[in-house]
């Protein structure tokens, strides 16, 4: 695929993602607001707009997906990037202006993006290969753990309920 096409492609995949995760927050609002007929056009878009990206990312999947070493590598690197050198800016700008529920945000975030790093830097090391069952992910910050649910998230101070698990 030609550059210039490849990086068109990439945007489209990006803005669709953006998109169907906007639509679905519209929808909860139009649900909030008891306006079912809107929140059911605003899920059915959504759907339509994860198609288009699902199909974006398959034109492109063989430049960004290697062999699972390779994303293994490449996903501990971007979480440690993302934890060390871009969270923190994005708090001290929060925090700069005032903004302290996205400081919050943004430091748990880069919290869990540390703990993400480390699960994957266990995986490059074999250490977690066929031993883990099942994933708990807290649905307030996103802190994942390869153990039971904790009493108490220790990155946002959630309870054990607010845990998912990822089989």
């Amino acid at each position: 695929m030609q550059e210039k096409t490849k990086d068109n492609v990439y945007k489209a995949f990006i803005g669709e993602a953006k998109a169907y995760f906007r639509l679905l927050a519209y929808a909860e609002k139009a649900e909030e607001e008891e306006i079912p007929q809107i929140a059911l056009l605003f899920r059915a878009v959504a759907e339509a707009e994860r198609v288009h990206a699902t199909r974006h990312l398959n034109l492109i999947k063989d430049l960004i997906v290697k062999d699972t070493d390779t994303n293994l590598m490449d996903s501990f690197k971007r979480e440690q990037s993302i934890s060390e050198n871009e969270y923190p800016e994005l708090i001290k700008s929060a925090e700069e202006e005032g903004e302290t529920a996205a400081a919050t945000t943004f430091g748990q975030a880069r919290d869990a993006e540390t703990f993400h790093a480390k699960l994957y830097e266990r995986a490059i090391y074999q250490v977690i290969k066929n031993t883990v069952k099942a994933y708990q992910v807290c649905q307030v910050c996103g802190y994942v753990t390869d153990k039971k649910a904790p009493d108490k998230c220790p990155v946002c101070g959630a309870p054990r309920e607010k845990f998912r698990t990822v089989e």
